[in-house]
Order: C-alpha cells, then sequence, then structure tokens
C-alpha cells in the first residue's frame, strides 16, 4: 500500500510539472514514479490510506486559507519591524508543546511554523516539544505562546494528519 500511495502522489506530481498528457510523457512518468517510489517507499508516511481520505482532503483546503491568511500578517508584521527606525524587535527561542502525535503532523506543523515570516522551527523532539526562533517574543506566558504560534494551525493539521 505504501508503494502505490507514493506512486499515485509523484506521477500526480510528474503530471502537473510535465503538464503533457502525450503517450510518451506518461509512459515516462509512470516508468520514473514507479522507480522512485520503489527506492523511497520507506521513507514516506507511515499510513499511506490517509491519503485517500476525502475528509482529510477537505480540512487541508481548509487550512490553506488560513496558512495564507497567517501567512500574510506576518509578511506585514516583518515588513513593518524592517521599516521601523527602531527596530522593534525582541527575538529569542521559545519552547512549545504540540498536541500531534504524529511525525507526519509534526513535520507539517514545524514547516508551517517556518513558513510563517518571523518564526522559524529550530528543533523537535520526540515528546512533542517544538523550539521556535521568534522574531519579537511578546509574552512570557507558555500557555499564550502555544496559543500564537502552533495554536492556530494545530487544529486543521490534527485532523489533516491524525
Amino acid at each position: 500500500m505504501r508503494w502505490f500511495a507514493l506512486f499515485v502522489a509523484v506521477f500526480i506530481i510528474w503530471l502537473l510539472l510535465t503538464w503533457s498528457f502525450d503517450l510518451e510523457t506518461i509512459i515516462i512518468g509512470v516508468v520514473l514514479s514507479a522507480i522512485s517510489a520503489l527506492i523511497f517507499r520507506d521513507l514516506f508516511i507511515e499510513r499511506p490510506g490517509i491519503v485517500f481520505n476525502p475528509r482529510r482532503w477537505f480540512w487541508f483546503l481548509l487550512y490553506l486559507p488560513v496558512f495564507f491568511y497567517y501567512c500574510l500578517k506576518a509578511n506585514l508584521d516583518v515588513m513593518y519591524r524592517v521599516i521601523h527606525p527602531g527596530l522593534p524587535i525582541r527575538p529569542g527561542i521559545v519552547k512549545v508543546n504540540t498536541e500531534l502525535k504524529t511525525n507526519l503532523g509534526r513535520t507539517f506543523l514545524a514547516n508551517s511554523i517556518t513558513l510563517t515570516p518571523g518564526t522559524l522551527s529550530v528543533d523537535i523532539t520526540d515528546d512533542g516539544d517544538l523550539y521556535v526562533h521568534w522574531i519579537n517574543i511578546t509574552t512570557m506566558d507558555e500557555e499564550e505562546q502555544r496559543r500564537r504560534i502552533p495554536g492556530r494551525f494545530e487544529p486543521f493539521l490534527r485532523r489533516i494528519f491524525e
């Protein structure tokens, strides 16, 4: 099942990248996707069946606008801090705990945080602790930090990956 799920994912990416549907391109895509799936199947997700669950796709589609909203908001915030003559920043590394249990969910959360300007995921522990470099630490309250950094993404990612 892992091999087939990875094959389908790679083949769809191939079709999207080539955007050509002639027989030669499809055959090359099938062969390269099969080879890639055979080589990398052990690195793919633990439960590949979740990829085909429509409920998870629904939550992923709901997650995208939320992610883009926070990304845009963070871009404007960082832009303000860079343009401001006083450079109002208070950088530091904060430790926040995530409730996500799967490696894929935690990885997606860490990448979402890193893609949001002003924050950078530095490390993830096995216990679910996430170390994040934050450009402007506004609170020392751990619960408030958790709400501001991973808390906005976790409800969606929990429904997608767990």
